[in-house]
C-alpha cells in the first residue's frame, strides 16, 4: 500500500466515501424528485449538477458531523474508529473537508438558475448546523430529513423555475422518511447515546419506539399516495409503493428485538425503499406517461 494511499484513508472514511449509503438515501429522492418535475428524463446539466452535489454535499456533511461529534465518538462503538476520534485527522482537518466540498458544490449551483442558487443557501446552512442538533433537542432526524430533503425543491426550481405544492409534499414525505430509517439507526446507538448525552428520537420515542416507526411509515405511504393521485401517476407507481410497504414491514421484523445490529440492517433497508420507488416513477415516465 503506497504512502499517498494512506494519506488519503483517513479522508475516504472522513466523508464516508468508503460507505455510500447515504449518498443513495439522499440520491433517490433527489432524483425521484428531478424525474417528476421533468416529467422524465430532466435536462443533462441539471441531473449532472445534482448528482455530483448529492455525493459532494453528503461527504462535507459527514466531515461537519465528525467534527461536532469529534469528542464523543471515541465512546461509541460503532463511531470509535472514526479518523477524529483516533487522532488520525484533527479537528481544523474536518473543518477545512467541510468547507473545500461546500464551496466546489455552491460553484456546480451556479451553472443553474438564480431560484435554486438562493436555495443553495439554505442547504448549506441545514448541512452547517445538523449535526449540533443533538445536543439541543431530540428531534435531530426531523432536522435530518429536512437537511437531505432540500435538494428536493431545488431539484424543483433547477428543472422548472418554479415551486408548486408537489415539491413540498414530496419534501415532506422526504422529512418522514428519513426520521424512520434514522431512528432506527439512532436505535443501535441508543445506549452509548443515553450514557454520553446525546439526544435522538430513538430516546424520545422509548419502549413506544417500533409503535411510532409503524405510525411513521404508514404516514410516509399516505403522503406518496397522495403525491401519486395529484400526479395521475400509473399502477405502476402503486406497485413500487406496495413493495415499500413490504419493505417497511420487514424492517419492523429485523428490529424487533432492538439489537443493534439488526436496527442498522432495518436502517440499511431503506436504502431499497428509494431505489424502488425511483424505479417506479421512472418506469411510469417511460412507458405509461401521457
Amino acid at each position: 500500500m503506497s504512502v499517498k494511499h494512506l494519506r488519503l484513508q483517513p479522508y475516504l472514511r472522513l466523508t464516508r466515501l468508503d460507505r455510500p449509503i447515504g449518498i443513495l438515501l439522499l440520491m433517490w429522492p433527489t432524483l425521484s424528485a428531478l424525474w417528476i418535475a421533468a416529467e422524465g428524463l430532466p435536462d443533462l446539466t441539471v441531473l449532472t449538477v445534482f448528482i455530483l452535489g448529492v455525493i459532494i454535499m453528503r461527504s462535507a456533511g459527514c466531515a461537519i458531523n465528525d467534527f461536532a461529534d469529534r469528542e464523543v465518538d471515541g465512546d461509541v462503538w460503532r463511531t470509535e474508529g472514526r479518523p477524529l476520534a483516533t487522532g488520525e485527522l484533527q479537528a481544523r482537518d474536518a473543518i477545512m473537508v467541510f468547507v473545500v466540498l461546500a464551496l466546489t458544490a455552491l460553484g456546480l449551483v451556479l451553472l443553474l438558475n438564480i431560484m435554486t442558487i438562493m436555495l443553495s443557501l439554505v442547504a448549506v446552512f441545514l448541512a452547517a448546523t445538523y449535526p449540533f442538533m443533538k445536543r439541543y433537542t431530540y428531534l435531530p432526524q426531523i432536522y435530518l430529513g429536512m437537511a437531505f430533503g432540500w435538494a428536493i425543491p431545488m431539484a424543483f426550481t433547477a428543472q422548472t423555475g418554479s415551486l408548486p405544492i408537489i415539491a413540498w409534499l414530496l419534501f415532506m414525505a422526504n422529512i418522514i422518511w428519513t426520521t424512520v430509517y434514522d431512528t432506527f439507526y439512532a436505535m443501535a446507538d441508543r445506549e452509548d447515546d443515553l450514557k454520553i448525552g446525546v439526544k435522538s428520537t430513538a430516546i424520545l420515542f422509548g419502549d413506544d419506539d417500533l409503535v411510532i416507526q409503524g405510525i411513521l411509515q404508514v404516514a410516509y405511504l399516505i403522503v406518496m399516495v397522495l403525491i401519486g393521485q395529484q400526479l395521475q401517476l400509473s399502477t405502476v407507481y402503486y406497485l413500487g409503493l406496495a413493495i415499500a410497504a413490504g419493505l417497511f414491514v420487514y424492517q419492523q421484523f429485523l428490529s424487533h428485538h432492538r439489537a443493534p445490529k439488526a436496527c442498522l440492517r432495518a436502517f440499511l433497508n431503506n436504502n431499497w425503499v428509494g431505489l424502488v420507488i425511483f424505479a417506479s416513477l421512472v418506469l411510469h415516465y417511460l412507458f405509461w406517461a401521457e
